[in-house]
């Protein structure tokens, strides 16, 4: 396969899903704006600086996916999926600073 011109391997799919960012000491809500097999770019409430890793929750599925972050330009950032997990329920304890976000943000 060839790589489209923006070097995507993967198609990507549009989305308009609010979503929170969480990592140690980091919590901020963002817009999950495309989708792809292979992970998402996201648009953040506010500019600041990520981590390397970061999980980001999709608050309508109440799903944590723990993320790379590959590139970030201001207030974007483009991450690559390393797992998925359901909210719903008992969580691993790697996870429960995402559950408690979405909690706070009014998910179940």
């Amino acid at each position: 396969m060839i790589p489209s011109e923006n070097r995507r391997l993967e198609v990507r799919t549009p989305t308009r899903v609010n979503g929170i960012i969480v990592a140690p000491g980091l919590e901020v809500g963002c817009v999950i704006a495309d989708r792809s097999a292979g992970g998402m770019r996201v648009r953040m409430e506010r500019n600041l600086s990520l981590p390397r890793q970061v999980v980001v929750i999709d608050v309508p599925q109440a799903t944590a996916h723990e993320v790379d972050v590959i590139w970030q330009k201001g207030q974007e950032a483009g991450l690559k999926q390393r797992s998925q997990a359901s909210l719903k329920g008992l969580v691993p304890s790697r996870l429960t600073a995402a559950r408690a976000a979405l909690l706070r943000a009014g998910g179940r």
